[in-house]
């Protein structure tokens, strides 16, 4: 099950970006620049930037979240979000026990593709394991000829072993990171994958994480979420044909 947090963000986010506006659109300097910054005047200056698309001013808000429960296959799409910081847990340096998996509610659906794909997890650590100590005996003993002490020869040969030995591991092989975007970054993001075109997995995530930004910056990400939601469908011949259904989930019937 996904798990996402937001762990930090900018201070009054929505404030540092009117700030930006204002410089922009008034001849207000630095000295300045937060004065009369109320809550009218930031909702005013964020509907600007929304009405005119102008987009660079939201540039200057980030936001991090922890995540855990998503799987590998989930970071080969996220990582495509290039303007974005990622810090993830590593299967070089970290031993895959009993590794965690993501289980796809189609195939969870299915008893007989249920079963057969716990199977294959299961058959998975087992090579796995088994390449490891494979691995780490042959290791062990080049470190120890070549005269490093038992407890360093051990530590490097479990480190050599399961660099190799993880590329056995599967797409559904749980992983955890930490992620920075900037609220230009995260609008791009929820455009693409609050989509209900987007792969089931991400689009959950991006949804969880639509939701707690809401929470800190509600007219900044007022009309966050796919596409369609101010607008035609950019999908083309691809569209779901669920806009008025998508307006109402993300909107509230906001037209």
């Amino acid at each position: 099950m996904i798990n996402v947090k937001l762990i930090q963000h900018t201070g009054e986010p929505e404030k540092v970006i009117s700030a930006a506006a204002k410089l922009c659109y008034s001849s207000a300097g630095v000295d300045d620049i937060l004065d009369g910054l109320d809550k009218d005047a930031t909702e005013r200056f964020l509907t600007l930037l929304t009405d005119l698309g102008h987009e660079s001013p939201i540039e200057h808000s980030s936001f991090t979240f922890a995540i855990e429960g998503v799987s590998r296959a989930l970071l080969a799409q996220i990582t495509r979000h290039r303007i974005a910081s990622f810090s993830v847990k590593s299967q070089r340096y970290v031993r895959e026990g009993q590794f965690t998996y993501v289980l796809p509610p189609e195939i969870e659906a299915v008893p007989e593709a249920r079963e057969k794909f716990i199977e294959t997890m299961q058959a998975d650590q087992k090579v796995y394991d088994e390449l490891v100590e494979i691995l780490m005996e042959k290791h062990l003993k080049t470190f120890l000829d070549e005269g490093m002490s038992e407890k360093k020869a051990k530590t490097s040969a479990e480190k050599k072993a399961i660099e190799d030995a993880r590329f056995v591991l599967p797409n559904a092989c749980e992983t955890k990171m930490v992620m920075t975007m900037n609220a230009r970054s995260l609008m791009n993001f929820f455009r693409l994958r609050c989509c209900s075109r987007a792969q089931w997995e991400i689009r959950e995530l991006a949804d969880k994480m639509l939701e707690l930004v809401k929470e800190v910056a509600p007219t900044l990400f007022k009309y966050a979420g796919p596409a369609c939601l101010k607008g035609p469908c950019p999908e083309g011949k691809m569209c779901c044909g669920k806009t008025k259904e998508m307006r109402d989930k993300y909107l509230g019937g906001e037209n």
